[in-house]
């Protein structure tokens, strides 16, 4: 019992401080005027002391064995350093900080310098020295008020990361922080995508240890924690299993730099200290030039949409289209290897559009993969309320069993920041995705050599779903008239 009161304590003592943070970050001098400016100074902060946390018990473990550890740091570029230094006894020495213009001229023109050049020094890509330099390549300090910052600084020290226990809590704390910055609009809901629908993907994806996991359109990572988490939960007993985990099975891709580092700060709260998270344009890659050693086994996305791809990168798929969602689809077919399965959310207007691309797209997911569900979403699952379907698909086409369809119905209720998607809204769908519930109403299939030859139509049209018929125009104005010539009769008689 004392220990879970010690456990309260703590997760108590971190939600305070990430709300103290919060009301800093609102006020003159943070340089932050929205969610997305907060997640971005509040994550580069908290990168640079997770890293000293981490380098204190590595430098401990190392000395228990007898062994030197080298840290990822330069002296000077240390937490340690420059943002907590301390006395023998602990406590901060208050001698040695900085603070004031002094503090923010050092961040501006050492430290962040120092940061992005360990990149350019990194001899290994996938050190963490060139993970780092990556990460501040795309960072700015914007705070203009040094005074301001070293209380943000005073309030992240105390933060724990040395056990499981802890990281747990500030990654449930970063999360809300994620989801609040999707609801800060379009450009932060391109970001975040709801963690209990991306939990029930992965647990009906299945992926398992020794498989290769990607995202190549990664946002905050959310796709990649909730992956690192199911196949760690499964493999505890495997002590080869963390190994393979963190080194041999995640690569992702984002082109956005918030999102990117809010990817790389998401995956080590949530214990995945080293994934391969490429900054960059996904759609850049050739997709001919793929070998059997770039392709994976378990794939799990939500790429974004819209007419922004440039030409260039059209030149890397084999159908041409300026739409990124659907060129993110070759690029997922052409990733996934032999047998490899998908789960892929994507706007529904994917399933009936016309133009020449959706349906070569449509005809080329048939044609290759076998798409097993098509999961429906009700439109407000998305704060921007774009309306979403999710694909199940399995790369050992032709798809020529019938394809299953599930339209999520939540009977009246309105989602939104106040009720959103949770869990067991779809613990009817997963049933049914694993047999475990054989009939209902929003469960129907169509059997592929019913669809139309030239659209390849895959429109979501629940047959068990009689909708009321509204009437013509012709029916209204015969309405209408006998309406007028029953109030004449009355009218005549009176």
């Amino acid at each position: 019992m004392a220990k879970r009161s010690a456990d309260k304590g703590a997760q108590s003592s971190a939600a305070t401080a990430f709300s103290a943070i919060d009301k800093k970050l609102w006020l003159p001098g943070s340089g932050c005027s929205g969610a997305l400016d907060y997640m971005e100074q509040s994550s580069w902060l908290l990168f640079l002391r997770y890293l000293d946390a981490r380098e204190e018990e590595r430098l401990l473990e190392a000395a228990m064995v007898g062994k030197v550890y080298e840290p990822a740091l330069p002296k000077k570029l240390r937490w340690s350093t420059w943002a907590y230094p301390t006395t023998d006894d602990g406590k901060l020495d208050v001698d040695k900080i900085l603070k004031g213009d002094e503090l923010i001229v050092f961040v501006q023109h050492t430290l962040f310098p120092g940061l992005r050049r360990l990149k350019d020094d990194a001899t290994d890509v996938s050190s963490i020295q060139y993970r780092i330099g990556s990460i501040f390549e795309q960072l700015n300090c914007r705070f203009t008020d040094g005074f301001l910052l070293r209380e943000v600084i005073e309030l992240m020290q105390p933060l724990k990361f040395q056990t499981e226990e802890d990281r747990h809590e500030l990654s449930v704390l970063y999360e809300s922080r994620l989801g609040e910055m999707g609801n800060a609009g379009r450009d932060g809901g391109q970001y975040y995508t709801p963690r209990p629908l991306i939990r029930t993907m992965i647990r009906l994806l299945d992926p398992q240890v020794g498989e290769k996991f990607d995202d190549g359109a990664c946002g905050s990572g959310g796709f990649l924690c909730e992956a690192y988490a199911y196949m760690r939960e499964k493999a505890k007993s495997d002590p080869k299993a963390y190994d393979i985990l963190q080194r041999k099975t995640f690569t992702g891709g984002e082109v956005k730099p918030l999102a990117y580092v809010s990817a790389q700060m998401n995956c080590i709260l949530h214990g995945l200290e080293s994934p391969n998270i490429t900054f960059g344009d996904t759609l850049s890659n050739k997709i001919a030039d793929f070998t059997e050693r770039d392709r994976v086994d378990v794939i799990g996305a939500n790429p974004p949409f819209g007419a922004g791809a440039n030409k260039i990168n059209q030149q890397n798929f084999t159908i041409t289209t300026s739409e990124t969602a659907l060129m993110f689809m070759e690029y997922f077919m052409a990733k996934l290897k032999k047998k490899g399965r998908a789960a892929i959310i994507i706007k529904n207007t994917f399933l009936s559009n016309t133009d020449n691309a959706s349906v070569a797209i449509r005809r080329m997911l048939l044609n290759k993969c076998r798409l097993n569900w098509v999961l429906d979403l009700p439109q407000k699952v998305f704060t921007a309320g774009v309306h979403t379907v999710v694909l199940f698909f399995t790369k050992d086409g032709p798809t020529t069993e019938p394809i299953n369809y599930y339209q999520l119905d939540l009977k009246g209720v309105s989602l939104g920041k106040t009720r959103p998607l949770n869990e067991k809204d779809l613990a009817e769908f997963e049933a049914m995705y694993k047999g475990e519930v054989k009939e209902s109403a929003a469960h129907w299939t169509i059997d592929p050599k019913s669809l139309d030859e030239m659209t390849l139509d895959l429109s979501v049209n629940n047959p068990n779903v009689v909708e009321e018929k509204l009437p013509t125009a012709a029916e209204l104005k015969a309405s209408i008239k006998a309406v007028y010539a029953e109030i004449g009769e009355i009218l005549a008689g009176m």
